[in-house]
């Protein structure tokens, strides 16, 4: 994100958006730190699922589809496909309303995980960026992305 180039991709903005909800899906210890306790900043889960399928309607068809524009090869889209439909799987059986803990005590939550890591890791490692950095505040990915508000 920070250093991937802006012109090597047409629709990094949403790549951004993909790699910020995965790299918090995929961190256990970011979840307990930071959305169990509701640390300002950084959403929840259902801010997380929102920004990885809101732009790509990855909820709808297969990354694949954006293979030579969001995403760099099909093991990427491979991957992220994985993480979306087991995020998604839990979303639908605990409510996009509930609370993080019911995502986080999921049977399913730590398979979720893996697959989130997998495609977080693939994604940073191809964006030249380390993946096992802190995720970044939504602010952050606004600022990044050129979405934030203007100054008044």
């Amino acid at each position: 994100m920070g250093g991937m180039p802006l012109n090597d991709m047409p629709w990094w903005r949403w790549r951004s958006n993909v790699r910020s909800a995965l790299h918090m899906l995929s961190d256990p210890a970011f979840q307990q730190e930071t959305w169990l306790t509701s640390r300002p900043g950084y959403g929840d889960v259902t801010d997380a699922v929102y920004r990885l399928v809101e732009d790509t309607w990855l909820d709808n068809w297969s990354a694949e589809k954006y293979v030579g524009t969001i995403f760099r090869d099909a093991q990427e889209a491979q991957l992220v496909d994985a993480a979306v439909l087991r995020v998604l799987r839990i979303m639908h059986q605990v409510g996009a309303d509930a609370p993080v803990a019911a995502y986080v005590e999921h049977q399913g939550w730590p398979d979720a995980v893996r697959a989130a890591r997998e495609a977080h890791v693939r994604l940073a490692t191809a964006d030249a960026e380390d993946p096992d950095a802190a995720p970044r505040s939504l602010e952050v990915l606004a600022i990044m992305t050129g979405q934030a508000d203007a100054p008044a």
